[in-house]
């Protein structure tokens, strides 16, 4: 197939004040700065017109990384390339080698200020960092064919993705979730299997969907015959949030005056101590709340209902919560995913391994869900990743219980082109 280069993301027409006193839509490009543009040998070169920098660099997950040491061990963070500015103030970078198909995510650092590429509509959020972003696909298939949209393509039809409202009686609020339904759920009667999937720390209920490019993983592989059609779900797993980053709850009219119903604080600064709160002091909330989101869907989704047609998975802290969730209610899931996960977090002055076995209502949990176990007990996280020695830790248990798991590692660390690459392995592998 002829090579491809592709953009994504959905973003808002811009508009700006000029050429007349009224607001004229953003259909120019003054400087027409094309940026990224795929050269012949498969390269990738960046531009950005700033012709009073005096310094620009750029960073990327395309780029060679390097190792930080963090407060969590050792962590994989993007490297740096200067660009060089030619005579009319246009600064430019090629990549050193073709870059494979897949998502990528980058941004400019303009005499040290963060700037994403103004030729570049297409963006994500990830935590608080706001990236540029573009695909490289080169063959129908490949990865980064399974993260684009693919409109024009014979046969590939779409499905739908919704945000939802549901009341939480465990948490006494009102929170959101996103959905995907697959192509034809809206026309027919049939029911479908349903999987839970659960973010990372720093994610809510639209990471999966812009980072995870879950929607588009799904619709490409459903076509091409890989995988079951399923409904995903999409939980925010912050508690103390109702809904992403600048989402309010539902509106309603009291005495003449708006209020917002049942809303609770946004923490706006997500960050890993959390994660500890959940395990030492809260009780695991996300853990209790979680058959209140079940039931909702249960009751207003076309899904399939028991062990067999459930599956649940997540990424980092969503892998913790898939880990205590499947363990609470053993009976409910037959398929599990844990990505990357944050298994133990109670005691970091000893390992996993010493955690479980010091936790005997994990390990009594543990004996009961294997005792009739999953139908899959997917584990996989990258060779880099700062939480690889928890994983090998847990592995390590498993083994010495004889409890049933599939291992899949991975190059590369704590990163979402590992955990897409994880989702689209794993929902190959679910209802079968």
């Amino acid at each position: 197939m002829k090579q491809l280069f592709l953009s994504l993301a959905l973003t808002t027409a811009a508009s700006f004040a000029g050429m007349s006193a009224m607001a004229q839509q953003a259909i120019f490009d003054p400087h027409n700065v094309s940026s990224p543009t795929l050269n012949a040998d498969g390269t990738v070169t960046f531009n950005l017109y700033a012709p009073n920098a005096h310094d620009v660099k750029i960073t990327g997950d395309f780029l060679p990384k390097h190792m930080m040491d963090t407060p969590y061990g050792k962590w994989e963070v993007d490297g740096q390339e200067v660009l060089t500015k030619s005579e009319n103030g246009l600064w430019s970078f090629t990549t050193k080698t073709s870059l494979d198909p897949e998502l990528y995510m980058y941004k400019f650092l303009v005499d040290d200020v963060d700037v994403l590429d103004p030729a570049n509509i297409h963006r994500t959020r990830d935590v608080r960092t706001n990236m540029s972003n573009f695909i490289v696909t080169h063959a129908l298939g490949d990865r980064g064919y399974l993260y684009s949209a693919h409109y024009a393509q014979k046969g590939n039809l779409h499905g739908n993705v919704s945000e939802v409202w549901y009341d939480s009686p465990t948490l006494g609020t009102t929170r959101r979730f996103s959905v995907y339904t697959p192509a034809g759920y809206e026309t027919g009667k049939a029911k479908y299997p349903v999987l839970y999937l659960l973010h990372g720390m720093g994610g809510d209920e639209t990471a999966w969907l812009e980072l995870g490019r879950t929607a588009q993983i799904l619709d490409n592989l459903i076509a091409m015959g890989k995988c079951e059609p399923m409904i995903v779900v999409m939980p925010n797993g912050h508690t103390e949030n109702n809904a992403a980053p600048g989402i309010n709850g539902p509106l309603t009219l009291v005495e003449g005056q708006i209020i917002e119903e049942k809303s609770v604080p946004q923490r706006s600064t997500p960050h890993l101590e959390p994660l500890a709160v959940e395990v030492k002091e809260r009780g695991g909330l996300m853990t209790e709340s979680f058959p209140d989101i079940m039931k909702y869907v249960e009751k207003h989704f076309r899904v399939k209902k028991g062990k067999d047609n459930t599956a649940i998975c997540g990424l980092s802290m969503g892998g913790f919560h898939s880990y205590s969730i499947s363990q609470t209610y053993p009976d409910r899931f037959g398929y599990v995913g844990l990505f990357s996960a944050a298994i133990s977090m109670s005691d970091r002055d000893k390992s996993t391994y010493d955690n479980i076995k010091a936790d005997k209502k994990t390990e009594k949990r543990l004996k009961k869900l294997f005792s009739n176990p999953p139908h899959l007990y997917w584990i996989a996280i990258g060779n880099t990743d700062f939480l690889y020695q928890q994983n090998k830790d847990y592995r390590r248990y498993l083994d010495e219980n004889q409890y049933p798991y599939e291992y899949r590692e991975s190059d590369g660390g704590h990163i979402w082109r590992n955990w897409r690459i994880y989702l689209s392995e794993f929902t190959q592998k679910l209802f079968k």
